[in-house]
């Protein structure tokens, strides 16, 4: 957040000078300071004002003009966002050190600025953006040494873990009074596209999440993954968790090809600190299972896996090798055209229910009653023995894991 007490007499002083009302922005245009209006005001300087933030789709529009990488003044046309009037504006990016640092807005929707009014918007804005550079490192020192505590968190080390805790007490980054802690985590798949650097975007949608959640959050963002943990007297509802996903994926996706997948993993509430090493856990599990998992959707809850929650504590390789069922591939080398094994794999997810797993392949059951028979055959196996159904069934659950890990690590070029 930006010191007001720095950045509001600039703008102030500069209002007062051209008589014209002045706005900053930060680089997600979320207002940062505005002076008094001077009768110039539009719908959006309004909006911005109430709201403190712009509508997306006018961050959009920016974005797709080259916003972020404009280096000098620019006069911007008016347009209308959704029955919101915006006059022609000039935009002087607020930069320092080669960092877009935000933007100082002046209403001008007939250009009658001159070039000395120009100029001193350009000297202003490069006072801002010194003000805004400093406030950015200590932002990024602040935050850099928080991300550290939140590693060391979830460490495998009980030292480590407790050193954070403490830690996160000392700093004051979590609420004191009796809370409940829950982790989310957010996954993104291989890249499909050449796209722009993935950590900004894993990044954003993390913050993304965080607005849409309850009580205090605090987030760790890398390349391809981020998680959140949040710190609330309640839980977040269900209704909760599941809009932080969709704000989550919908800002990844507006920032990267729309193509490249990205999970949210949520683990289980505990009630200490000192556990939240398993909600941990259970997030990554679960943001795993959601990628290698395509039916699970977008979105996965710990807790409601199922059967997956036993596979996927299986280490990688040990999933792939452990795919290797002996009954199964003798069934793969009779049926190359993997109708027995679709047969197989319907009829044990359905508790070996003939009835309702021929009505999912829409086959008579007497066709399905042949193709179980060809299945033992084959396999070598008896579909009236417990013991052969699981090991047929988990085999079949660990090779569509192995091949989903095999598919995202060797994709097809």
């Amino acid at each position: 957040m930006s010191n007001y007490n720095d950045v509001q007499p600039l703008v102030d002083a500069l209002a007062e000078r051209l008589r014209r009302s002045v706005a900053i922005d930060d680089p997600a245009m979320r207002l940062v300071a505005a002076s008094r209006h001077f009768g110039d005001e539009d719908d959006l300087r309004i909006i911005s004002v109430i709201n403190r933030a712009v509508p997306d789709e006018v961050l959009d529009r920016y974005n797709a003009l080259g916003g972020p990488t404009w280096t000098e003044p620019r006069h911007v046309a008016g347009h209308d966002y959704q029955g919101a009037h915006a006059d022609g504006r000039l935009c002087v990016p607020v930069r320092c050190n080669g960092l877009h640092l935000g933007y100082l807005w002046l209403i001008d929707r007939d250009r009658t600025l001159t070039d000395d009014e120009i100029s001193s918007a350009v000297d202003t804005a490069a006072q801002v953006g010194v003000v805004r550079y400093r406030e950015f490192l200590l932002l990024e020192r602040s935050k850099t040494r928080h991300e550290a505590i939140l590693r060391e968190l979830v460490s495998s080390d009980p030292v480590s873990r407790e050193r954070a805790t403490e830690d996160l007490q000392a700093e004051e980054l979590l609420p004191e009074s009796p809370m409940h802690y829950q982790v989310l985590a957010a996954q993104a798949g291989p890249a499909t596209t050449s796209e722009g650097p993935r950590h900004v975007a894993v990044e954003a949608a993390a913050e993304e999440g965080v607005r849409a959640l309850p009580g205090t959050a605090l987030f760790v963002a890398n390349r391809s993954r981020a998680w959140i943990l949040v710190a609330a007297p309640e839980p977040p509802s269900p209704r909760q968790l599941s809009t932080a996903a969709a704000r989550i994926t919908a800002k990844f996706h507006g920032l990267t090809s729309a193509t490249t997948r990205i999970v949210v993993g949520v683990g289980r509430p505990v009630d200490s600190i000192s556990t939240v090493v398993e909600s941990h856990r259970e997030a990554l599990l679960a943001a795993r299972a959601a990628l290698l998992i395509p039916a699970l959707g977008e979105f996965a809850c710990w807790g409601n896996l199922g059967a997956y929650e036993l596979l996927l504590r299986i280490p990688t390789d040990e999933i792939v090798r452990a795919g290797w069922i002996p009954a199964l591939d003798a069934l793969d080398a009779g049926d190359p055209h993997g109708v027995l094994i679709e047969t197989l794999e319907v009829f044990l997810d359905n508790a070996g229910d003939v009835r309702r797993a021929a009505e999912r392949l829409r086959v008579h059951r007497a066709t399905f009653y042949q193709r179980l028979k060809r299945i033992e055959q084959l396999s070598g196996s008896h579909l009236d023995r417990g013991e052969d159904r699981l090991t047929l069934h988990l085999g079949l659950k660990l090779r569509g894991l192995a091949a989903s890990y095999q598919a995202q690590t060797n994709p097809p070029s």
